[in-house]
């Protein structure tokens, strides 16, 4: 069914009751231009900035309070579902930030804690202790949840695995990459659609924003709301965005049906195929890395061959410069069949070994052993990692029956190396199981369906794991056959270290996509060990793991 939604964004300041006025005329907003659903910014009671925690709660709402009661009134008027997100006094004691989703009778149907707090949010803020269901009503599912709980994967997962069709999500933020990375990928990772709302404006009040700026390391011009509110569909694709300044009320007609099919082109079903039974550290207690830091920096090389390229040729001149990793297609050491119902002819394993004689450089690729498709690390002497694919693909079908259920890593003289074999990149959580291994560099021995697959969706495998990644495919469709995602300094709000001004971005890498068959990068094992994305934020131990139930149930 169509469901006409809007994504709000506007400013907010300390004044709780011109805030008010503001969330009712921005619905109004809404409402005139047909919106059956309204989503507003994070924080929409209060800036954002508190002195101590006894300010915070003093200026929290209560959920009988006037405030949420005008707002019930207006949903009511407009006979719309209204997602606003505040503070709240919660009856046990805590001060929450919590999404308040509102029926078009102007009842609150859900109330919903944020998860995971955002630096300063854990000095004044207290996380859920509870997770809260999906909301399910004529026109969709709903799932509620706000800024830092989609920057990491696992909220919105477990919304989406609880059957929500579409996320709203609000949104507090001066960080472009909200936009530009953790809002789209929540919606092609999980196929459901997104409304999200973001903030303009100044985001701390003016006779504190010079400090804060300082103790930061932000310039005062950059604590302002980057807007850019916006509605995802499954696939992806950003149907409708706001601007970067100024409100904006965002608007688009959705079809709700297509987040209700999970199938990827080749018909591998992306939840039924995943293994919780394999997922139960992320729901253990974090247990912080414990792996010492890479070298500094390492040269990686990816491989992506248009069909009729000479592999051999390729991969000799990929080692030429004595890279320290390779990374080939997947099924580049298979030496035989007809890329279709078998793997497509490679190299093989005794080929790439003979390439390497007298090199230190090491090689990924995978190879069908068996009923089972394996990644590799071959080095000049042979085979040094062996890693079984994880999960079923509906491509792979015909020749893989058998599957592996552990990460294996290798340690190599600049770090820790992990491989994620062919569509195992499909899933968060085999990323979150190399991270748990401490991996420092993730080789993919991969094939791109989609443009989507490369940015945001393995782009933020690096983003929130904090590992430097090498994607190799076989390039065509006019598709990039691969890239490669270097670590950078420029991580961590409150800290240092950083190597350049801050420009906006936290946690997106700058990822080098394949141009042609041979691309090049340096990447940086060593800022692996840096997990915090701010003050108290460890983008890995911070997940929310006492509340992942949905991920681990079949």
């Amino acid at each position: 069914m169509t469901l006409r939604v809007a994504a709000l964004q506007f400013a907010v300041t300390e004044d709780v009751e011109a805030n008010l006025a503001t969330c009712l005329r921005m619905t109004d907003e809404a409402a005139a231009q047909g919106a059956e659903v309204v989503v507003l910014p994070e924080f929409s009671n209060h800036v954002s900035w508190y002195s101590d925690r006894e300010h915070a709660r003093t200026k929290a709402l209560k959920l009988d309070g006037p405030f949420l009661a005008a707002l019930g009134e207006r949903a009511a008027r407009h006979s719309l579902h209204l997602m606003v997100n505040v503070t709240l006094q919660r009856t046990d004691g805590r001060v929450s930030g919590s999404n308040v989703l509102f029926s078009p009778e102007g009842q609150i149907l859900s109330v919903s804690d944020k998860q995971v707090l955002m630096g300063s949010e854990r000095d004044h803020l207290d996380p859920a202790v509870e997770r809260v269901p999906v909301v399910e009503t004529e026109l969709a599912t709903f799932g509620l949840y706000s800024c830092m709980d989609g920057v990491i994967n696992e909220t919105p997962r477990m919304l989406a695995l609880d059957g929500a069709t579409v996320l709203l999500n609000s949104i507090n933020s001066f960080a472009l990459d909200e936009a530009t990375l953790h809002v789209p990928v929540r919606a092609v990772e999980n196929k459901v659609w997104i409304v999200a709302a973001n903030k303009v404006g100044p985001l701390v009040p003016a006779h504190s924003i010079e400090a804060v700026a300082s103790r930061v390391g932000v310039p005062v011009e950059r604590l302002h709301g980057v807007g850019e509110a916006q509605i995802v569909a499954p696939d992806g694709t950003v149907v409708a965005m706001g601007p970067k300044t100024g409100e904006a009320v965002v608007v688009a007609d959705i079809d709700v049906t297509l987040a209700t099919d999970k199938r990827r082109a080749d018909g591998t079903d992306i939840f039924t195929s995943r293994r919780p039974e394999l997922y139960g550290s992320i729901g253990a207690a974090p247990v912080g890395r414990r792996a010492p830091a890479g070298a500094p920096a390492i040269t990686a090389v990816a491989v992506t061959p248009s069909e009729g390229d000479d592999l051999a040729a390729l991969l000799a001149a990929a080692l030429a410069g004595g890279p320290e990793l390779v990374v080939l297609p997947e099924l580049a050491a298979h030496a035989g069949g007809d890329g279709t119902t078998e793997p497509a002819a490679g190299l093989g394993v005794e080929a790439i070994t003979g390439l390497l004689a007298g090199s230190d450089s090491l090689v990924v690729t995978s190879v069908v052993d068996g009923d089972r498709h394996v990644g590799l690390v071959i080095g000049q002497r042979g085979v040094l990692l062996r890693q079984v694919q994880l999960h079923h693909s509906a491509r792979h079908a015909q020749w893989v029956k058998s599957l592996g259920d552990e990460v294996t890593l290798l340690e190599t003289p600049w770090g820790r190396l992990a491989v994620v074999v062919g569509d195992d990149a499909l899933y968060p959580e085999t990323f979150r199981l190399v991270a748990f291994r401490d991996a420092d560099v993730v080789a993919v021995p991969f094939s791109v369906e989609t443009a989507h697959d490369l940015d945001p969706m393995l782009l933020e495998r690096a983003a929130e794991n904090r590992v430097n990644l090498v994607v190799a495919g076989r390039a065509g469709r006019e598709l990039p056959g691969g890239m490669l995602v270097p670590l950078s300094h420029n991580f961590t709000l409150w800290g240092s270290g950083w190597e350049r001004p801050f420009d906006g971005v936290i946690s997106r890498p700058d990822p080098v996509l394949a141009e042609g068959p041979i691309t090049t990068a340096v990447l940086r094992p060593e800022c692996a060990v840096n997990r915090f994305v701010s003050k108290g934020t460890d983008l890995v131990d911070g997940r929310p793991w006492q509340l992942t139930d949905s991920l681990l149930r079949r």
